[in-house]
């Protein structure tokens, strides 16, 4: 166990959630320099010294106006480089969202395994342990590393949530489809023991090919029960609606969504943002910076999940598990 406090770092467009991980913690942003260049390259680095520092790099890293995955994961992957060159004892990268995550295996002959790639890069920098939140395959993302991995999950505030305000509903957690089935059994049996009481379970299929997705029926009792649709993230949209309506048809009273990430792509809002979901509950993994003002908006919740991070900071840096 180290006896000085975690020193925190966080590029500029995480400066915000970084501030409030900080905050929980009681600690303040270590500071830094980002220069850009004329050329679009860019420069980070600490203003303060890390040697034999236990350091903490706080960047989620999904497309934004002004920044793209790719320049986020840029910034990312120098600053560590920087921080390693600097005589940091322990970089240890804590990436909320992340990029390229969902590309883990081939689909198709000669496809890439992206997220094989992503886990080499901050090795060859010098990340000496990787932290996140909800990927799509967690096997996959432990499997991809070869430091030590951290796998963050947002079930318990999600449940609590919807144990707050469906308290005394009859309720049933729907899987959009058979890989999510673990996820969704997990949120299930957190919210039946804040309950107290039995939630009942479904599942959906769904087939991608091409990227057009194709709904199959849901296996479950929906009839007079309250739907809950768990996933690990909203992307465009078309999973989620598919399976909200196909609830409404089998008799839900209403449908609810619960997901880590909202990244809301495409139409993904025009989808959304009729009648078949009564509310979204997302995380702030991803600002929803896409989503307008409108009926989408009014039904949006995003969870604060800045406590999650700042725990597992402390428990790391403390040394235990």
């Amino acid at each position: 166990m180290t006896n000085t406090a975690p020193m925190l770092f966080s590029p500029p467009s995480s400066h915000a959630f970084a501030e409030r991980v900080a905050s929980a913690l009681g600690v303040a942003l270590a500071e830094h320099e980002w220069r850009p260049f004329e050329d679009g390259e860019h420069k980070l680095r600490p203003l303060e010294s890390v040697r034999g520092r236990d350091v903490y790099v706080i960047h989620s890293l999904y497309a934004e106006p002004g920044h793209t995955v790719n320049d986020k994961l840029c910034e990312l992957l120098f600053f560590v480089g920087a921080l390693g060159d600097a005589a940091a004892a322990r970089v240890n990268v804590v990436a909320p969202y992340l990029c390229y995550a969902r590309k883990d295996r081939r689909s198709q002959p000669r496809d890439p395994v992206t997220t094989r790639y992503v886990a080499q890069l901050f090795e060859a920098v010098g990340a000496t342990r990787f932290v996140t939140l909800d990927v799509h395959n967690v096997a996959a993302y432990q499997n991809a590393f070869r430091v030590p991995t951290e796998h963050l999950e947002a079930n318990g505030l999600l449940a609590q949530w919807f144990a707050t305000h469906l308290r005394d509903t009859a309720l049933v957690v729907v899987s959009p489809d058979a890989g999510g089935v673990r996820r969704a059994e997990d949120f299930r049996g957190r919210l039946a023991k804040l309950l107290g009481r039995p939630v009942e379970a479904a599942f959906a299929g769904k087939l991608r090919a091409g990227g057009i997705v194709t709904g199959k029926p849901i296996v479950g009792d929906l009839e007079g029960r309250c739907a809950i649709i768990v996933d690990d993230l909203i992307g465009t949209g078309t999973t989620l609606a598919q399976v909200a309506g196909h609830c409404r048809a089998l008799g839900a009273t209403e449908v609810h969504a619960a997901a880590t990430h909202g990244l809301f792509l495409r139409d993904a809002c025009a989808k959304l943002g009729g009648g078949a979901l009564a509310s979204i509950v997302v995380t702030d993994s991803v600002a929803p910076w896409r989503v307008p003002d409108g009926p989408l908006l009014d039904r949006l919740t995003v969870l604060d999940s800045t406590p999650l991070f700042a725990e597992a900071i402390a428990r790391m840096h403390a040394d235990a598990s």
